[in-house]
């Protein structure tokens, strides 16, 4: 069985914003106990105990004993969702879903990689995550902390998918089976480089009229008349401290 953990819940007779902003000043976290076969129930979880279980759960997927001083039976659930304050960074509300020993249940457990890359060795290239967890299904007792993926014969431009995924026994995966997990990519210097040398030299931009030409450009030919402005244009104000062009003789 996955490893298990224990946490003391308190029930709550009240509920909604005013009695949980009572329960977090005296440090305690509003909690919900979702059954599949029955009703929620309003639980509370004192602070620091909540904080020292999720230390040492460490994101892995585990089962968690909820002890209740009101009840003699013990629940067995998984955390649903934490929610937390991004400023204080306080908890402030926590969803479990109770699971029956015998009853097949779905959770979601994190991808942990395993080995290092034949393209990240020898081919130079970048392992991308693609997917952080995976949904599975499975009894109690099967649930796996993690689910390990070994990418040792990855190489630059090969994929890791659903499908690619170890068997687990006991265990189902619930997610698309074309959906990736892991990548192995070219650097992405390398990436535009490519691009970069893939524009045509057709597609550079033309210099704008009147434009001094970029250095090593060619010069104009010898004789050639420049541009006559445009109808209507006045000529360009001599520059400062130049004598005005002689007139022309007849």
């Amino acid at each position: 069985m996955s490893l298990q953990f224990k946490l003391n819940v308190t029930a709550r007779a009240q509920t909604g914003r005013s009695a949980s902003r009572r329960l977090r000043k005296v440090n305690r976290v509003p909690a919900i106990l979702y059954g599949k076969h029955t009703s929620p129930e309003s639980l509370s979880v004192e602070g620091p105990e909540f904080i020292r279980l999720l230390k040492s759960v460490a994101g892995r997927a585990v089962l968690i004993e909820l002890a209740r001083a009101d009840k003699a039976e013990k629940a067995l659930s998984f955390l649903q969702e934490v929610q937390r304050d991004p400023i204080t960074d306080k908890y402030l509300h926590i969803d479990l879903q109770e699971v029956k020993p015998d009853e097949k249940f779905e959770i979601r457990v994190a991808i942990r990689v395993s080995g290092e890359s034949f393209g990240v060795k020898n081919q130079s290239g970048v392992l991308e995550i693609n997917t952080q967890q995976v949904r599975v299904r499975c009894l109690p007792k099967d649930l796996p902390e993690a689910v390990v993926v070994d990418v040792t014969e990855l190489k630059v431009g090969e994929t890791i998918k659903i499908s690619g995924l170890k068997a687990i026994a006991g265990v189902e995966f619930m997610d698309l089976k074309g959906q990736p997990i892991v990548s192995c990519v070219e650097p992405v210097a390398e990436i535009v480089q490519e691009a970069a040398a893939a524009v045509p030299a057709a597609g550079a931009a033309a210099p704008a009229p009147g434009a001094a030409p970029a250095e090593g450009a060619a010069a104009p030919a010898a004789g050639a008349k420049p541009a006559a402005p445009a109808a209507g244009a006045k000529p360009a104000a001599p520059a400062a401290g130049a004598k005005p062009a002689a007139p022309a003789k007849k």
